[in-house]
C-alpha cells in the first residue's frame, strides 16, 4: 500500500502530512501518469477534487524545481 499526495501546492501540504502521514508520492496533478501509478489498495489524497475526476488531457512534470 502506498500514499499519494495529489495536487497540493502550499500549507495544506503540511496539514495533510500532520494528518495522513509522510506520502509515498508526489503528483503536481492529476494526469493519466498520476491515474496509472495509483493502484488498487494505495490511498490518494487529492488538494481538491477526488480519484473519480477526469485527469488532465495535459502531463505535469515530474518534479518541479525551485
Amino acid at each position: 500500500m502506498a500514499l499519494h499526495f495529489v495536487g497540493f501546492r502550499g500549507d495544506e501540504y503540511g496539514r495533510a502530512v500532520r494528518v495522513f502521514g509522510v506520502p509515498d508520492f508526489i503528483h503536481i496533478g492529476w494526469d493519466r501518469w498520476a491515474r496509472q501509478e495509483v493502484v488498487a489498495g494505495d490511498v490518494a489524497i487529492f488538494a481538491t477534487g477526488t480519484a473519480e475526476g477526469e485527469p488532465s488531457t495535459y502531463s505535469f512534470p515530474d518534479i518541479r524545481e525551485a
